[in-house]
């Protein structure tokens, strides 16, 4: 097969209705918005959510509680995660990405101090726990807060 031999599938493609353009078309005259009325009219139509003037469905839902917008979300690492790298390995939101240990970065990450460690890694971190902190500086690692 060729390029110039392909086709699209049946239906794939829709020829665009041309609206209002007299004879032939066959959407001449009300342009296929029926007699008058609302949506007859230029600009006419309803709001998304509209009910005919009925109280709409969302505003007679109760509100409750609010929504922080300053909230600060890290992504969580544990100690026990950290065995994972070599011996003296710095371990750096990157690399924890490339890793797969983090998804997504959010607003950074976070070390708890879940599990154990046993081996010796120099951490670089936007926030940690302090005994996260400690249990790696007792393995002989260092902790950079970024």
């Amino acid at each position: 097969m060729n390029l110039n031999e392909m086709k699209y599938n049946e239906g794939a493609r829709h020829i665009r209705k041309r609206i209002g353009r007299g004879q032939g078309s066959g959407h001449g005259k009300t342009a296929g918005k029926g007699h008058k009325g609302q949506n007859a009219r230029s600009g006419g139509g309803v709001a998304i959510g509209f009910e005919g003037g009925q109280t709409p469905f969302f505003k007679s839902m109760p509100k409750r509680g609010f929504t922080n917008f300053n909230r600060v979300e890290y992504a969580v690492v544990n100690l026990s995660d950290l065995n994972r790298f070599e011996e003296g390995t710095t371990v750096t939101p990157e690399l924890l990405k490339q890793t797969g240990l983090v998804k997504k970065q959010l607003d950074g990450i976070k070390v708890l101090a879940n599990g154990s460690l046993e081996k010796k890694v120099n951490v670089k971190c936007n926030k940690i726990s302090k005994a996260a902190a400690a249990a790696i500086e007792k393995a002989g690692g260092t902790v950079e807060v970024i």
